[in-house]
């Protein structure tokens, strides 16, 4: 039995989607049990086992685990991040777990520029002291995010610190197909997977495709790392230490430019999903 925890975000969904699609036995962890899983509930696949779980909870934990053998571990981001994915370890450890496959960051050092990467590096660390078979996945970007940028789209522009410097993203459904392939081919699981999609693309150059796709002008504006703080912490209400993570990613980006990995490539055996495609599926989406 595979367990999913963060079974509602975008990787976990993608990843149930997978799973299913392989007839494998998986349980959905999730704190509302009760409210529909997006894109999985009433489909004719065999059912998924959903049950509930809060990482705050230790006991729920121990319950969701029970005849499990595999856990994937994704968490949002947090300051109690390093806390809560600790804690689902050495729980995971204790009631029969074998292997775990964790959804980690780029740049998880101990000395990295973001502070949410040292947090995953600590946890990384904490899982190979814990003996447990573990996969490691370090995504870039999700495209996902890019929806976030609809608001300021409608205005005609794209706000951001990284000025000509390329940025890697990858399709979520990509993501939870690599983690798939992790928990269920023994020749992927145990080993670290920096995930991109095929191309490195520019805040400039996005805000170009979303002229064509939108048919009006978008222009992107660079601002300073403490504009995009004071922005974003203002306009788009994101408490302070993720309007300070937004801000530090994307000047790791100017710092350590980025290049796209054949991952995807090598695991799945087909090319992971383009910049352009995911934009053109979502194009209602950039034209409110």
């Amino acid at each position: 039995m595979i367990v999913v925890m963060g079974a509602t975000g975008a990787t976990g969904t993608a990843l149930l989607h997978s799973l299913l699609t392989l007839g494998t036995p998986v349980r959905a962890l999730t704190r509302a049990p009760l409210r529909p899983i997006p894109g999985i509930s009433g489909t004719p696949r065999p059912p998924v086992e959903v049950q509930y779980a809060d990482a705050t909870d230790p006991q729920s934990l121990r319950i969701a685990f029970k005849g499990a053998n595999q856990l994937f571990l994704a968490m949002a981001n947090s300051p109690a991040q390093v806390e809560l994915e600790t804690r689902v370890i050495d729980i995971a450890a204790h009631t029969g777990i074998e292997h775990i496959v964790k959804i980690s960051a780029p740049a998880a050092e101990p000395d990295s520029p973001v502070a949410v990467s040292r947090g995953h590096h600590l946890i990384e660390e904490h899982l190979r002291a814990s003996g447990l078979t573990h996969t490691i996945l370090r995504p870039y970007a999700f495209m996902q995010n890019l929806l976030r940028l609809a608001p300021t789209v409608g205005q005609g522009i794209i706000l951001g610190t990284t000025g000509d410097a390329p940025c890697n993203y990858i399709d979520c459904r990509d993501i939870g197909e690599v983690a798939a392939a992790a928990l269920t081919r023994p020749d992927i699981a145990g080993g670290t997977y920096t995930l991109t999609g095929p191309e490195a693309v520019s805040y400039p150059a996005l805000a170009a495709r979303l002229t064509t796709l939108t048919g009006r002008e978008i222009r992107y504006v660079n601002l300073t790392s403490d504009e995009l703080r004071d922005n974003l912490i203002r306009n788009a209400h994101m408490p302070i230490w993720l309007a300070d993570h937004v801000a530090e990613i994307q000047q790791l980006a100017v710092s350590r430019p980025e290049t796209p990995t054949t991952t995807v490539l090598d695991v799945l055996g087909r090319p992971p999903r383009t910049l352009d495609a995911f934009l053109h599926e979502h194009h209602a989406h950039f034209r409110r």
